[in-house]
């Protein structure tokens, strides 16, 4: 009997030991199955984030390696370090913002707004390592995290609905409907009525399936080009590789949009792990993360390794749950998650010839995803909902983050303050505040 209990104790090697799948409950087969399905629910990214930054003036080719590249090691790190079965990839909304904000109606160079990415995961890796993390997430309001998911979910979506041309400007009213004769308008409406049914089913892999085959939709419109082979030698990265430009984005002006990345990211990452965590037995009996700092940590490294690479804010992606779902509960998952990506860059062709309009229907449902954490919000506590709201409707409406953030945060402790309820305001909540007070008064 002593002996037989030696064997049973015995250390395991191999990829049992390294990653405890039986302590875990789980297998080598569950595990690769799990990173399979976890990869074709998040493989959108693939031809949507080229094509998003490609607004921005970045080369869609170099872009497509980058996130390829950065989404294959940030969760290789996530899986070996870490030993959770979460992937990550550049984040849906922060490359909106990166595009579109920072770019587009900031005017910055997208060397400059690749730097202020690189200076936003370096603070949130300091964060994770000093243990601030804890302390911002206590200082936050639940009420105001959940509105800025909710804010950044309304923003995309209505950048996917003007890049799709179904919303389109108009002097008298500012916005309009679109025209829907227009080859461009049809396709992304088509494409959108594809994957809101696909996600409603509940198909795995649903936006990624319509975006497919809404590109072959637009085959005989005229409007997708077929690309001359299915797979090729990948592209350069060069174009974006260590292009970020530190001293543009170290400017004190630039300060809002760096604080707005490294929130909008913590934020969404949170609600991410937590969601995600519960249904794996990773949460202990007070309610934290199990390995929660390991985990963390190389979510913030992977901000810092996309921008160098060239791409905006990485993060780790609420689609992991799906590989969770089928019983990935350890490191290995992601580990497969990570050689299904380097994988895929042979298969540029393809994603290079996904046309927008196959891809404005991705921010919409993403959108969507995102903007249901209003669910969350005590609507009855104006306190509480007019800040959230003032927070959420700012984004799309002042087509920022950064300014839907800071009124938020000003409408939030102005309020609490002036009803007698100053006291359930963290003093770090009144820095905030002041900070973005004096922005507003003197800087923009």
């Amino acid at each position: 009997m002593k002996e037989e209990s030696t064997i049973s104790n015995a250390p395991k090697s191999g990829l049992e030991g390294f990653f405890a799948l039986s302590e875990n409950g789980t297998n080598v087969k569950t595990e690769i199955l799990a990173g399979l399905t976890t990869f074709v629910t998040m493989a959108y990214i693939l031809f949507v984030n080229p094509l998003i930054l490609a607004d921005a003036g970045m080369d869609r080719g170099a872009v497509f390696m980058a996130t390829a590249l950065a989404a294959a090691i940030s969760t290789l790190f996530m899986g070996l370090y870490a030993n959770y079965p979460f992937a990550l990839a550049p984040g849906m909304g922060l490359n909106a913002f990166f595009a579109y904000v920072m770019v587009g109606s900031m005017g910055l160079s997208w060397q400059t707004a690749l730097g202020a990415v690189f200076l936003s995961g370096i603070i949130a890796v300091i964060v994770t390592l000093t243990g601030l993390r804890e302390l911002l997430i206590r200082a936050i309001p639940i009420s105001m995290k959940h509105a800025v998911g909710a804010g950044i979910g309304l923003f995309i979506a209505f950048i996917g609905l003007v890049n799709s041309g179904i919303v389109v400007a108009n002097e008298a009213t500012l916005v309009d409907l679109g025209d829907f004769t227009q080859p461009g308008t049809l396709l992304a409406t088509i494409g959108l009525i594809i994957m809101a049914v696909l996600v409603a089913k509940g198909i795995k892999g649903g936006i990624l399936i319509s975006i497919v085959i809404t590109s072959i939709v637009g085959i005989p419109m005229g409007i997708t080009q077929i690309p001359s082979s299915i797979i090729s030698t990948p592209p350069s990265l060069a174009p974006g590789l260590l292009k970020l430009d530190l001293a543009g984005a170290l400017k004190f002006s630039m300060f809002p949009v760096i604080f707005s990345l490294f929130f909008a990211d913590l934020f969404d990452t949170i609600g991410t792990f937590v969601g995600v965590a519960s249904r794996t037995g990773m949460i202990d009996e007070h309610g934290n993360l199990k390995r929660g700092n390991k985990a963390l940590f190389a979510d913030s490294l992977g901000t810092v390794v996309g921008s160098l690479l060239g791409t905006s804010n990485t993060t780790t992606y609420v689609e992991s749950a799906a590989g969770v779902s089928v019983g990935g509960r350890t490191g290995l998952t992601a580990v497969v998650v990570s050689l299904m990506f380097v994988a895929s860059v042979i298969l540029s062709p393809i994603a290079l010839a996904v046309p927008g309009e196959a891809v404005a229907p991705a921010l919409i449902m993403v959108g969507v995803f995102m903007a249901s954490s209003l669910n969350e919000i005590d609507f009855s506590d104006i306190s509480e909902a007019f800040p959230a709201f003032i927070t959420a409707i700012a984004m799309p409406m002042t087509y920022s983050i950064s300014y839907g953030l800071a009124l938020g945060f000003v409408a939030y402790t102005a309020i609490k303050f002036l009803t007698g309820k100053g006291k359930e305001i963290h003093w770090l909540m009144y820095i905030l505040t002041i900070l973005f007070i004096l922005y507003f008064a003197f800087i923009r």
